[in-house]
């Protein structure tokens, strides 16, 4: 009666793992490499290979008998596995373990047969390497077990010194063992291992020894990883491979968008010269010329469009107050660019509109000198301070300014007045000087 509750409390706790088994993540692989992954956790594996009562723990006298025979044994096991390095698993086990020669009796030829009925176990697996360090999914993965593990088996003798056939016993073993695992798709891995099983009894071989029994299983199986298709499995996972194959993907991503801003800042910055240029040479720059191909020596105004009356030149001496130069410096202290560009912002326009009237009114002559601190190469120092003072003098000819009585110049980092060695000095060094006459 005790055997067959055992046996239907074993029962339902296959079925209990068997459901949890088929109970895989239901989430699927997502192509964003950056985000989680998900991977196969729950295996079985179904093994055959050679029983023995040797074992590399065993006495000169190889226990209570010398000589030992090998039978077939077979088993299986259902695996979960918790991080990459270490899983657990429930081995089940059947067979015959036979030795001859007992040690009490020399020159005896008698035998035992121990017939393993059932034996079950509960172990860890520890994958004690991880020998790929290119490739996301490791191929040859050695692992080492130990648990604790249950059994049923009768023992079956000849005639020898306290040597006696019993029954079908119950008894406590303990399993040690070793192996690899060669992965040969996702989903599949040969297993190769040994196990060294420790009997907690004497008479596993139907000789009451001195010393507790062992049996060893060398085994060759297929482990089959259950879970969606298309994922890896847990225990193959390689950290140090798939963090190389992120970081490389991570830095092209960076390559391509600094190429990208690279190209945008190129195309911007031959916009601005291009609206800039004075393709027709009459001192409008294109973007403000409402009449571009204007002839040579052709007197325009400030839209780039010819006069009908030359405008006469009155010599006249020119008078500049100290309301005047008040417009200017109020100009300069609020003319703002664009970060390393020669964009002007909105927030100068009010100031620059003063300084266009000004210009209008009293007729006077403006030259406008940019300058940079040190900061990058002198030829895109030179380059930025001229296109600086060149889009002021545009702005103030699209305000009504007369083109022909400004004139812009750049300086480069060529005529500072500060020190460029802190950011206060080269704050001071970025600037347009604004000079009437």
């Amino acid at each position: 009666m005790k055997s067959k509750i055992t046996k239907a409390a074993m029962v339902l706790s296959l079925v209990g793992l068997s459901a949890q088994l088929f109970a895989q993540e239901t989430d699927s692989q997502t192509g964003d490499k950056f985000s989680k992954k998900y991977f196969r956790t729950w295996s079985v594996g179904l093994n055959g290979g050679m029983l023995t009562h040797y074992t590399p723990f065993n006495s000169r006298n190889n226990g209570d008998f010398s000589t030992p025979y090998e039978d077939w044994g077979y088993g299986g096991y259902i695996k979960k596995q918790i991080i990459p390095g270490f899983g657990i698993q429930a081995d089940f086990l059947a067979g015959k373990v036979r030795g001859g020669y007992p040690n009490a009796t020399p020159g005896s030829n008698a035998t035992f047969e121990s017939k393993i009925e059932w034996s079950a176990a509960l172990s860890g697996n520890f994958t004690i390497a991880n020998m790929s360090l290119n490739q996301k999914r490791n191929v040859l993965s050695p692992y080492l077990t130990a648990g604790a593990g249950y059994m049923s088996s009768a023992a079956t003798t000849d005639a020898t010194v306290n040597a006696a056939s019993t029954g079908y016993n119950r008894n406590w073993f303990i399993p040690i063992g070793a192996g690899f695992k060669f992965g040969v798709s996702k989903g599949v891995n040969i297993d190769l291992g040994y196990t060294v099983n420790f009997v907690k009894a004497t008479n596993f071989d139907g000789v009451s020894g001195s010393a507790n029994d062992r049996f060893s299983y060398a085994h060759a199986g297929l482990e089959i990883a259950l879970g969606r298709k298309g994922t890896s499995q847990l225990q193959n996972y390689s950290a140090v491979a798939a963090i190389r194959e992120e970081s490389a993907a991570e830095s092209a991503e960076l390559r391509k968008a600094l190429s990208s801003a690279e190209e945008n800042a190129k195309r911007d910055k031959e916009e601005l010269a291009k609206q800039l240029a004075d393709d027709d040479g009459d001192g409008v720059a294109n973007k403000f010329d409402k009449c571009p191909g204007t002839p040579a020596n052709t007197v325009v105004g400030g839209a780039g469009c010819p006069l009908k009356t030359p405008a006469p030149v009155i010599q006249e001496k020119v008078i500049i107050t100290e309301a005047d130069r008040k417009v200017v410096d109020e100009a300069i202290k609020n003319l703002e660019f664009d970060l390393g560009k020669a964009t002007i912002r909105s927030t100068s326009y009010e100031t620059l509109n003063k300084v266009a009237a000004l210009l209008v009114e009293k007729n006077f002559s403006l030259k406008l000198a940019g300058h940079t601190d040190n900061t990058g190469s002198m030829a895109l120092n030179l380059r930025l301070s001229k296109d600086r003072a060149e889009s002021v003098k545009a702005y103030l000819v699209s305000q009504g300014a007369n083109a022909s009585r400004i004139e812009a110049t750049g300086y480069g980092p060529n005529q500072p007045i500060a020190t460029n060695k802190t950011a206060e000095g080269r704050q001071k060094n970025r600037r347009v000087e604004f000079t009437l006459y």
